[in-house]
């Protein structure tokens, strides 16, 4: 697992997601380990701007041929924008997961999470450990 692709410019939870924070707002992906595990991403539930969440919170759902996945609230506020090209090309979150493959942002009302929140090598760490 140490070959994973984890840049160094953005935080992770351990449910996979990650976490790049400009001023209020962030924008949330799930990771290349994700996607690898998830294999080939078909639907994404793009029904969330607007929608108020706490941290650790279920925005939006992934479906992938081999099961459902929910994308978690890094901390609390409200979905401002999703990926809507995600609405025709699904897969981008698998081609490139860390770019065009971003799934929502929020506008943080709150603090991120911060026990929760890793850095890239507390991350590769992480799926060492668990893998």
């Amino acid at each position: 697992m140490s070959g994973e692709n984890v840049p160094d410019d953005r935080q992770y939870t351990k449910s996979h997601e990650w976490v790049r924070t400009e001023g209020d707002v962030a924008t949330v992906g799930i990771t290349d380990h994700a996607q690898s595990q998830l294999t080939d991403i078909v639907y994404v539930d793009l029904s969330a701007p607007g929608k108020s969440v706490a941290a650790g919170a279920s925005v939006l759902v992934l479906e992938s041929v081999k099961t459902v996945a929910d994308v978690y609230a890094p901390g609390p506020g409200t979905v401002t924008e999703v990926n809507a090209e995600l609405k025709a090309h699904p897969e981008l979150i698998n081609q490139d997961p860390y770019g065009k493959g971003w799934i929502f942002r929020i506008r943080l009302s709150g603090p991120l999470a911060a026990g929760q929140l890793l850095n890239a090598e507390g991350y590769r760490a992480f799926l060492e450990a668990e893998g």
